[in-house]
């Protein structure tokens, strides 16, 4: 019998009612799976693990009624004897464990001598359930939630803008703003809730969350899936979904921002329950903190000192010194010693016993792991998304210089009046530049080389104020030889084989066999000039003066089999290298008029444009189609167009922030365990305290306190060391081989909202982390902790 619950446990009974319940479960999944139901009992069964199942099936049944006579009542059902057998085991099995369990019977010594006497007040004041408190929990996410996605939708199409009507805020600024305000709803609804409460109600929170937080993100989860939905909901939320998309897979980014909201309804439950858990809301924080100062005494000069050696020299140099210092100190203090001895032993004694009160308790080196630990995952989080944001400024920088911010273009068909589109959008406000362009396709030959590239048609003149293609131009070549092919130079590739002064003419002069004269050697031809990449010459074997010809299945011409694709010849004007291989080896350029004769078409294919912001492009793009006046025109952003890299680039640094805060959280745990030997070491103290009139908010108070200074040191620590290592990475450089990653040094790109998430990061976690041991710390009763005095 369990004195405590006064529950009598029949395993017998439990254990065959198990078994029982097991067998019917494996019955149902026969009979579901003979009918193939499976698809549609998934859905019922994860409702049923968040209790909404039998809330729906209700309505479900509700709706049935009225069509239940239309039904044939012959209609038979595969596997009903397994589905009948099934559902009956698991009755059984329930009602087996059910008859297991009891309730012990009251005792019949009467009562104690304590009947009748006053309640312990916190066992007075309890109750199990507050109604208000589940209002303020469930209530507070449900409404944070749609405070994101409606100010989200609001900031972005234009709401929040000052210009009314010219656009709102970019998106990613829109979803900022937004999330603060969302995450400050959930704090403050769950700090209320606390607060009322007067403690931390967690069966409150949960079904709180379960049922009136987890809709939402469900929602948005199947939106993504169920195609109803999408068509319903898709367009009025297509700010949000654009903002998850960022991700590249949406419902990451919709259950990273619940999760958000979840912790700072946690954080604002646990801060109520601080503030008003007395009865009283006491806000005031500066006995407590005294406290946690003396008590721990994380910021002692050679606790710091020596910790941010550690990060800044690596773990055996610094302890190697300090083992040095430490052992000559305690020679010479010895000699000290044993010199004073000799003169006054009972002197001798005392120095020796403030000798070893000085040397650290096991408590305080636990500190100096926890202070550690925490800044060795703050610093590794810093230096590594400093180097993977350089990496992606770096790529961003390459894609653009390559590829133009804005490209507008038709649904279908060529802009045949793309002059008076430049001159409609030169008047968007944040436009830069503007050039137009036709790109498609084509195969390129050179000798006995075929490559499959991307050409296209551009402007020499405009092409300038949109793209780095006149910067990355090799010397040799000229991008302005487009215009003027008649300049080019005709040469063989590579140099190789060059010819004697004195016999270009003669061998330059061919012999016809059917007219038995000479003629001109046709290289001397003026051809139109192309722009390859450099990987892309290189895999031609050619260099500039050299001649390519481009086939193409577009514009294809009429021959005695048919249609054959158009094959034009190229001269080599210029070769460019923009340092990513794959626009280096996949793309060339050819004169805009050019490239209209060669794919036979009577405009360009689209207009790209330069903006002033990069991150505001999005917003742009918008102004530019209203412009234009919408349909048939559209104007896709960068990262619209690039969506796949960028999304995996930053999905890729959130998976490795996630891996490295591990190191975090590793260190939380070992401010667990410190937290708690502080209150076994100071559980005296602790009584005292409550005896002289501190609350377990108080209590509490202090305990957090001495967590949140191990998690602020180790983060300030953390964030010095990173912050140097970035710089000493940046100024000094890590020499990488260019010839594989197309960069001479390991990129690195401070971003100040990075840095300073890490930081709150690890602040957090030992925030949380501290909790549990302040509870504990707070139940201490002051006769527990002195009744051994």
């Amino acid at each position: 019998m369990n004195a405590e619950r006064q529950t009598v446990y029949r395993w017998s009974l439990i254990w065959s009612g198990v078994l029982v319940a097991l067998v019917g479960v494996v019955l149902l999944g026969v009979a579901i799976g003979r009918v193939d139901a499976w698809a549609r009992v998934a859905s019922v069964l994860g409702l049923s693990a968040l209790a909404w199942g039998g809330l729906v099936q209700t309505i479900n049944a509700v709706g049935l009624v009225a069509v239940q006579s239309a039904v044939p009542s012959s209609v038979g059902l595969v596997g009903t004897e397994y589905l009948v057998i099934g559902s009956a085991a698991w009755i059984v099995g329930w009602v087996l464990i059910a008859s297991g369990i009891r309730r012990a019977p009251e005792s019949t010594e009467g009562p104690s001598p304590a009947a009748g006497a006053v309640l312990y007040p916190r066992l007075a004041r309890y109750r199990d359930f507050y109604w208000s408190t589940l209002g303020a929990y469930g209530g507070g996410m449900l409404l944070a939630e749609l405070v994101l996605i409606l100010l989200q939708t609001f900031l972005s199409s234009g709401g929040g803008a000052s210009g009314g009507g010219q656009g709102g805020l970019a998106p990613t600024v829109a979803f900022a703003v937004s999330l603060i305000i969302a995450s400050l709803v959930a704090f403050g609804c769950g700090f209320v809730g606390a607060a009322r409460a007067r403690r931390l109600a967690m069966p409150e929170a949960t079904i709180g969350v379960i049922y009136l937080g987890l809709p939402v993100p469900i929602g948005l989860t199947l939106m993504e899936q169920l195609p109803d939905l999408q068509v319903s909901l898709g367009y009025r939320l297509r700010e949000v979904t654009y903002v998850a998309d960022m991700l590249g897979r949406p419902v990451v980014g919709y259950w990273l921002v619940f999760s958000l909201l979840v912790l700072m309804l946690v954080l604002g439950i646990n801060t109520g329950f601080i503030a008003a858990g007395s009865g009283r809301m006491d806000l005031r924080l500066g006995f407590e903190l005294f406290v946690a100062r003396r008590h721990v005494g994380v910021f002692r000069p050679s606790l710091v000192f020596g910790t941010l050696a550690v990060l800044l020299f690596g773990i055996v140099p610094p302890l190697i010194i300090y083992g040095i210092i430490r052992a000559v100190e305690a020679a010479v203090e010895r000699t000290r010693i044993r010199e004073l001895g000799l003169k006054d032993p009972l002197a001798a004694a005392s120095a020796l016993n403030r000798l070893k009160l000085r040397e650290q308790s096991p408590t305080m080196m636990m500190t100096a792991l926890s202070v550690g630990g925490v800044g060795v995952g703050v610093m590794a989080l810093i230096i590594v998304l400093s180097v993977m944001s350089g990496f992606e400024e770096d790529l961003q920088n390459k894609i653009l210089g390559a590829h133009s911010h804005v490209v507008v273009s038709k649904y279908a068909g060529h802009l045949s009046e793309y002059k008076r589109l430049m001159e409609q959008i030169a008047k968007v406000p944040g436009v830069a530049g503007q050039t137009p362009s036709i790109d498609n396709p084509v195969m390129v030959l050179a000798e006995d080389e075929v490559q499959g590239i991307v050409l296209k048609g551009i402007d020499p003149e405009t092409v300038g104020s949109v793209l780095d293609l006149r910067r990355n131009m090799l010397p040799g070549g000229e991008l302005d030889n487009l215009e003027t092919p008649q300049k080019i130079a005709p040469r063989r590739s590579l140099g190789l084989g060059s010819k004697p002064s004195g016999q270009d003419d003669e061998e330059d002069e061919e012999v016809d066999p059917i007219i038995g004269k000479t003629t001109r050697g046709t290289e001397q031809k003026v051809l139109p000039g192309i722009i390859l990449g450099r990987e892309l010459a290189t895999i031609l074997r050619v260099v500039v003066g050299d001649r390519v010809n481009v086939i193409s299945p577009q514009g294809a011409e009429l021959g005695p089999a048919g249609l054959i694709p158009k094959s034009r010849a190229f001269r080599v004007a210029g070769i460019f290298y923009s340092g990513m291989y794959e626009y280096d080896a996949k793309f060339a350029y050819i004169l805009l008029a050019e490239a209209q004769k060669l794919f036979n078409t009577t405009g360009p294919t689209g207009i790209e444009l330069k903006v002033a912001d990069v991150d505001d492009a999005r917003r742009i793009a918008t102004q530019v189609s209203r412009e234009l006046g919408g349909y048939p025109y559209r104007a896709r952003d960068w990262g619209e167009i690039h969506r796949n890299i960028f999304s995996a680039l930053r999905l890729e640094k959130l998976v490795m922030g996630i891996i490295l805060s591990i190191i975090i959280i590793v260190a939380a745990g070992l401010i667990v365990a410190t937290v708690i030997m502080l209150v076994l070491e100071k559980r005296k103290e602790i009584a005292v305290l409550k005896a002289l009139g501190v609350s377990d908010g108080g209590i509490v108070k202090i305990f957090l306190a001495e967590g949140l200074q191990i998690g602020v040191a180790g983060g300030l620590l953390g964030l010095f060391s990173g912050l140097a290592w970035c710089y000493f990475i940046l100024k000094v450089g890590i020499k990488l081989d260019p010839s594989v990653y197309y960069i001479p040094n390991l990129p690195v790109k401070i971003e100040p909202v990075q840095t300073a998430l890490a930081v709150v990061i690890a602040v957090l976690v030992t925030y949380l982390a501290s909790i549990y041991p302040a509870l504990k710390a707070s139940s201490v009763e002051p006769v527990e902790g002195l009744k051994a005095e």
